[in-house]
């Protein structure tokens, strides 16, 4: 299968498993039911993907690749430039409709399995890089402390319980100018408590 072919037939796959997510839950979707509703070969899911654990990881994947992505791009900038472009698109991407329905699946998911597959792929993968770019910011001079503590404050204060209200459904997608202004506070309030 050509690349270009491959990487449709994925996206189809995995708006399947998302769809089978939001109206099963990780228990209840089954790689048998990913495939008939992508129209897809089992042979295919276990081949690309080896299990449900497999494929959830890659859709965890696919959405941290987004960060990666991010800060690929502004690797050599200003690390406070950098965080200012980085916090609205994590802030998006961690309560868009995909990170939503992993963490939904994951909060009903009794094993625990899912749980630990986004915060291996996603918290574990972001935090280091974002603590990367605070210990650049410490070295070059603009904020001062422990990268580390500065990193887990920026996500403190960048997502707060955001992502927990919109799993409950008790926030709305936010809009693109909320992800700016909430990322624009973070970056400041950081920057004055570590003056």
């Amino acid at each position: 299968m050509k690349p270009d072919k491959q990487e449709e037939r994925r996206t189809q796959i995995e708006d399947a498993a998302y769809r089978m997510l939001g109206e099963r839950g990780y228990s209840g979707t089954s790689m048998q039911a990913i495939a008939k509703a992508a129209k897809a070969s089992n042979e295919t899911l276990y081949n690309w993907y080896g299990d449900k654990k497999g494929l959830m990881a890659a859709l965890i994947a696919r959405n941290t690749e987004v960060v990666r992505a991010a800060l690929a791009e502004n690797d050599a900038d200003d690390p406070l430039d950098q965080l200012a472009r980085l916090g609205p698109i994590l802030l998006g991407m961690v309560l868009g409709p995909r990170a939503v329905a992993l963490n939904r699946a994951a909060a009903a998911d009794p094993s625990g399995d899912l749980g630990r597959a986004i915060s291996a792929g996603g918290r574990e993968v972001v935090a280091p890089m974002i603590t990367a770019i605070m210990a650049r910011a410490i070295a070059e001079g603009p904020l001062h402390g422990t990268a580390e503590d500065l990193a887990q404050l920026y996500l403190t204060l960048l997502i707060g319980d955001l992502q927990i209200r919109r799993v409950t459904g008790a926030m709305d997608v936010p809009t693109s100018e909320f992800c700016r202004d909430r990322a624009a506070g973070s970056l400041h309030h950081i920057q004055n408590l570590t003056r």
